[in-house]
Formats: C-alpha cells, structure tokens, sequence
C-alpha cells in the first residue's frame, strides 16, 4: 500500500507539472484569463494532493489501521480525477456542466483527510 501511494503521488506530481508547463506556455494567450485561471486551479490542487499522496505514502506503516489510510489515498486520487480533472476539461473546452461534479472531486479531497484525521487519532489513542 505504502509503495503504491508514493508511486502514484510521484505520478500525479509529474503530470502536474507537465500540465502547469502547458499552462505556462501553451495556454497562454488561446484561453481567457478567467478559463487560464480555472486550469491552473486544477494544477494546483493536483499539485496539493500529489504530495499528500506521498505524505500518506511515507507515514502510512506508522499510522497503522491500514482501512483508513486506504481509503484516504483513494479519496485523494479520485478527488484528483474528478475535481482536477473536471477543471481541465472546463478550461480547454468550455463544456460548462462539467462543472457539476467539480465540487463532488473536492468532496473526496475532504473525505481522504478526514480519512488521514481518523488513522492518526485512533492510533494515538493506541499508543
């Protein structure tokens, strides 16, 4: 599990900034400032949770209560697909209902911390 965590935070950074360098220099000046400004939302919030991948990846033996911490990682990458996702494609395209399920993305984002809160609580209480 921990493995895989930093494989796919170290993935998803990648991405994130090879998708912030197509922003930078490929976007610029053939989407709106405001359309520009959404994109890069969707960069930095991959970016954030990215690294809370890696983070939930090095800290995952010490916390223990290896459901939890699953389950945050999960919530991380799918709040990564949908709610960084789902900008992108808002961004580039202009298909504005996409927008709908932006907020279900950082709902996820919410759930995998909380996930992270729980594992920590529950094994300091154990400890």
């Amino acid at each position: 599990m921990r493995s895989n965590f930093i494989a796919y935070g170290a993935i998803y950074a990648l991405l994130g900034v090879a998708l912030g360098a197509f922003g930078a220099h490929g976007l610029e000046g053939k989407l709106t400032e405001r359309m520009l400004e959404v994109y890069e939302t969707g960069v930095r919030y991959q970016m954030y949770h990215a690294l809370g991948l890696l983070l939930i990846g090095a800290v995952a033996d010490r916390l223990g209560h290896a459901g939890l911490v699953s389950w945050a990682g999960r919530m991380l990458q799918t709040g990564i697909v949908i709610f960084s996702g789902s900008l992108y494609v808002l961004s580039l395209t202009g298909f504005t209902k996409l927008g709908i399920i932006t907020p279900l993305g950082g709902a996820a984002f919410i759930a995998g911390w909380a996930f992270v809160i729980i594992a920590a609580l529950k094994q300091g209480k154990t400890s």
